[in-house]
């Protein structure tokens, strides 16, 4: 009986080419990698999140604790001041002890005049006029500063003590 003959081998150079592609389990992998990037990463790098105004409120109740802990220190009244378009605060004090009139800018820890300027949309609201330590840290009157935008974050000023939270 005769063998059945096997076709020949054809020579290297007559294959096609190995069609060269990802496998389906990498394309999966990474259209999910994409939708977890679209999803978590790029709503943050667009418009305002909020931050701003928590980073302003932060700002804000530092730049009050600073001011009524400066107001002990120095046992002069110091006043904080409201811009009156609600994106900023100054402080300044009193020029000597006793004296009401809130004329020498206050230092900040950075060596400069303490201020606060907003970023972004954050603004106070409403917007608060002055607030004043005494020299034994109290504020003139309690205080409720709302920072506003997109979200609305509190700052309260206990009247008895002058606990800024």
């Amino acid at each position: 009986m005769d063998k059945p003959r096997l076709k020949p081998r054809p020579p290297r150079a007559a294959l096609p080419p190995s069609a060269g592609g990802f496998t389906i389990t990498e394309l999966i992998v990474t259209v999910v990698m994409i939708g977890i990037l679209a999803a978590v990463v790029l709503p943050r790098w667009g418009g305002e999140t909020g931050f701003e105004e928590r980073g302003f409120r932060d700002e804000t109740a530092a730049a009050l604790r600073y001011a009524q802990k400066a107001a002990v220190a120095s046992r002069r009244r110091v006043c904080v001041n409201f811009a009156v378009d609600g994106r900023s605060l100054s402080a300044a004090m009193d020029s000597a002890f006793g004296a009401a009139d809130c004329s020498v800018t206050l230092i900040g820890p950075s060596g400069g005049a303490l201020a606060v300027t907003a970023a972004g949309s954050a603004s106070y609201s409403p917007v608060p006029t002055v607030l004043t330590f005494d020299p034994l840290g109290r504020p003139g009157a309690g205080a409720t500063i709302t920072v506003g935008g997109l979200t609305g974050l509190l700052i309260v000023v206990e009247a008895t003590t002058g606990y800024v939270h």
